[in-house]
């Protein structure tokens, strides 16, 4: 049996946790990804989304291109693989965190791209990582850097 003193201390524990914890119970949108399918580096990417707990449908296609313009892509932005979450593009080896936080945010963009395949992305985890760069981008041409990312790493 549980006395009152036992009951407060443990609602109090609870109460000061709680907020670091997140938000378990709020499920992440589905990210919707379109890739080759021979590309290893996109499926490393997926794993590191599925890993930060997003639901991820793949779709193996033949040609990437007709996505990136279908979302409006720049092209000076593309990579291999391109996605879509809760209305959002999301172009190549983004981190999870930066998706989360672009959910978190909701900027009036297009969304979120990582240009080239940098070394060290998520999903082209390399010995030799470098800086990249995160950039926002609207269909009317607008851009922006939405995070950096330098090594070490803390995804």
């Amino acid at each position: 049996m549980i006395n009152r003193r036992s009951f407060l201390r443990s609602s109090a524990a609870v109460a000061l946790i709680s907020p670091f914890t997140g938000h378990a119970d709020e499920e992440l949108p589905l990210v919707q990804v379109w890739k080759s399918p021979t590309c290893g580096c996109c499926s490393k990417w997926v794993d590191h989304m599925r890993h930060a707990g997003f639901k991820v449908e793949t779709t193996n296609v033949p040609d990437v291109n007709v996505y990136k313009q279908k979302y409006g892509l720049p092209p000076q932005l593309a990579s291999c693989h391109t996605a879509v979450v809760a209305g959002y593009v999301v172009e190549g080896h983004v981190p999870a965190s930066d998706v989360q936080r672009l959910l978190k945010l909701r900027p009036e963009v297009t969304g979120i791209a990582v240009p080239g395949m940098p070394l060290g992305s998520p999903g082209m985890e390399a010995p030799a990582p470098q800086a990249y760069e995160v950039v926002s981008f609207s269909t009317d041409g607008e851009a922006a850097v939405f995070a950096t990312h330098t090594p070490p790493y803390s995804y």
